[in-house]
This record gives structure tokens, sequence and C-alpha cells, in this order.
């Protein structure tokens, strides 16, 4: 129980001092011919979904109940998404039996065909799936990207982080999450 709550306190910490970049246009996305279902439970359930990643599996959120569950909205244009991904791999890869990373690109038309190789080339170790206007309006509508939602074992929203600082800060806070966690 102390390692899951001094994980929380890691994810929390982490996700809260990332950049932010605003795209009003995020929920136009079309992704082609993938379907999506949401499905919208209480005030603090996360809604389930199925959505079609890159390489056409299904990725659903209740794949992962028992699992905590970082949601992570993005999109390969955004500078801001760009430098937090190296983070979202370590903490796939440090946290890797117990923590799962779903990123739903919300690329548009114009930049959908880039997901791949961009997910290629930055080498991310999480499910990539497609995003479109259900799933945005599921989680409330997201006004800015990068937007994460974390999600605990139960299935439940505990925290939603916009991303709004420099690099720079971001590893200094990150080595002070560290020392909290190992110290």
């Amino acid at each position: 129980m102390i390692i899951m709550t001094k994980m929380f306190l890691v994810l929390l910490i982490a996700f809260s001092v990332n950049s932010f970049c605003v795209d009003k246009n995020t929920s136009n996305t079309k992704p082609g011919d993938a379907e999506t279902a949401v499905v919208k439970l209480d005030e603090n359930k996360a809604p389930d979904f199925a959505l079609k990643s890159f390489d056409g599996k299904i990725v659903k959120l209740s794949d992962y109940k028992g699992k905590v569950v970082i949601i992570d909205f993005w999109a390969t244009w955004c500078p801001p998404c760009r430098k937090g991904i190296p983070d979202l791999i370590s903490i796939q890869n440090d946290y890797k039996n117990d923590v799962v990373i779903i990123g739903i690109s919300l690329d548009g038309e114009k930049t959908l065909k880039d997901v791949p190789g961009f997910v290629k080339s930055y080498g991310i170790n999480y499910p990539i799936v497609y995003g479109d206007d259900k799933v945005v309006a599921a989680y409330g509508g997201i006004e800015g990207i990068p937007t994460a939602f974390v999600v605990d074992k139960k299935g439940n929203v505990v925290d939603k982080h916009l991303r709004t600082c420099s690099q720079r800060h971001l590893r200094k806070q990150n080595q002070r999450v560290i020392e909290v966690v190992y110290l």
C-alpha cells in the first residue's frame, strides 16, 4: 500500500509539471474508419472506450482493469506533447507491472498519417490510439493538449493534468520526485 501511495505521488507530481499546448480544433479529429465506443459511467468512473491503434488493434480501457492507467491526450504537432514523451516512456519502463499509459492521438486528418512514424521514431513503448469527438466529449472536452487523466485500479479518475512548465523545471521536479520516493 505504501508503494502504491508513493507511486501515485510520483505520477501526480510528474504530470503536474509538464508543458501545455492549446488547440481548440482537436475535437474535429476524424480517425478514418476507426470505430469508437465510449461508455460514460458516473462522475468518478473513467469512461470506457474502444479505440483503434495505428497498427489496427482495438484498445479498451476496460482491458486494463486492476492497473493504474494514465490516459494521455496528445498530438504529433504539439511541441509540449513531444517534450513529455520521454517522461511517459520512462514511467512506463519504471512501473510496467503496475501502470499502463495509453496515448490518445488527437491528430487531425492532415497529420494522422504521421502517427505510426512518430511512434517508431520516438520509441514509444505504450499503446497509441486514434481519438475522436466521442472520446474527447466523454472526458469532458479537451481544451488543450497535452492533457492526462490518472485512473486508479478501480477505474476511477483520480486526477487530471494540464501540463504547464519548461523542460528544465520538469527535470528538476523529477529529481525531487525520485528523492521523495526512494529516500
